[in-house]
């Protein structure tokens, strides 16, 4: 992934890295955490991208780096035709208006003490010359957008629901017109009925707008709702990713083999196992030196403890698995057009 970057795709990473020095022990001794180990992807104007992983696998620290509030620590990141690696301060500051975050907690991203309508307009009294009357209908209008009522402007957080102030989020991300959206497990802290409100909400904005989703999640049944395509992540590292309906249909690494096992409702290949991983999730100060995922595979040997596997195409997609080609023999290819 190297060269001129397609005037559609919005962001374009190649093998970014994150790594904190953290101190432990009752010495304090400095050990290096690496939270993303080298993760390439890019993502189109009007598709999704949903990174998806256990707890701790490196989603929020991708997201972070997407949305420019870190620098990574190695790699190339470009940003609407931009190499954000290699810019200047004020040049990010120009970008982030490109990219904008929707959080995870309705009820904790929204200023109590703050008018909605002076939450939406902030945004641009920061960063355009509008009037404060041109702000102010701005705000109105991107309410209606979202399906809330004018006088919502006039109103405090804490006189709507959940969903309604993830709406209210969703409208003051899209503000300044970005052309990015980082949606970090948006729907997580609402109840199911509501969860299916603001997901079709994000699907007809990106449809109007032609918006780019990167979508973090860890629940596979929402993924499956909204993504056009898969990045499945284990501890810091890509290890399967591709369209939604292949990796969906017939996962080829085990780790993602797993994660759809133990998921209601999503059926593998129209085979499902039963996948019981042993172990726990390794440290990611101490990983393992071959295969990251090699303590708790089912398909392990002595070339995963020892060789790293690098992701390589398979059935339209990237697997970083040594044994991918005989795992997919045992998930035979569904009918043309099953998804």
């Amino acid at each position: 992934m190297s060269g001129p970057v397609p005037q559609d795709v919005v962001v374009q990473a190649q093998d970014l890295r994150q790594v904190y020095a953290v101190r432990r022990g009752w010495l304090r001794a400095s050990a290096q955490l690496q939270a993303v180990g080298g993760v390439s992807f890019e993502v189109r104007a009007g598709r999704t991208l949903a990174v998806v992983g256990e707890s701790g696998c490196g989603k929020s620290t991708l997201a972070r780096m997407v949305s420019l509030i870190e620098t990574p620590a190695g790699g190339r990141l470009v940003l609407d035709g931009a190499d954000v690696t290699h810019s200047t301060a004020q040049q990010r500051q120009g970008l982030r208006k490109t990219v904008q975050l929707v959080f995870q907690n309705p009820y904790g991203s929204l200023n109590p003490r703050k008018r909605i309508g002076a939450t939406l307009e902030a945004p641009l009294a920061i960063n355009t010359t509008l009037s404060r009357a041109e702000r102010a209908e701005r705000a109105r209008a991107m309410l209606a957008q979202v399906g809330l009522r004018p006088e919502a402007a006039e109103r405090y957080p804490h006189m709507f629901s959940g969903g309604q102030r993830q709406r209210i989020a969703i409208a003051r991300a899209l503000m300044l017109n970005p052309r990015l959206v980082v949606a970090d497990e948006p729907v997580s802290a609402l109840d199911v009925s509501v969860q299916a409100q603001v997901l079709n909400l994000l699907a007809d904005l990106q449809a109007q707008l032609g918006l780019a989703y990167l979508f973090i999640s860890h629940d596979l049944a929402v993924v499956r709702h909204i993504a056009h395509d898969v990045l499945v992540m284990y501890l810091g590292h890509a290890v399967e990713q591709g369209p939604k309906h292949k990796v969906f249909a017939r996962p080829l690494h085990p780790y993602t083999q797993a994660l759809l096992a133990s998921t209601p409702g999503l059926d593998a290949g129209g085979a499902r196992r039963r996948i019981v991983l042993q172990g726990e999730l390794p440290s990611p100060l101490n990983p393992p030196p071959g295969c990251v995922f090699s303590t708790r595979c089912p398909h392990v040997a002595d070339r995963c403890r020892a060789e790293r596997p690098l992701q390589r195409p398979l059935d339209e997609r990237l697997v970083a698995c040594h044994f991918a080609e005989q795992i997919a023999e045992q998930f035979p290819a569904p009918p043309t057009g099953a998804a």
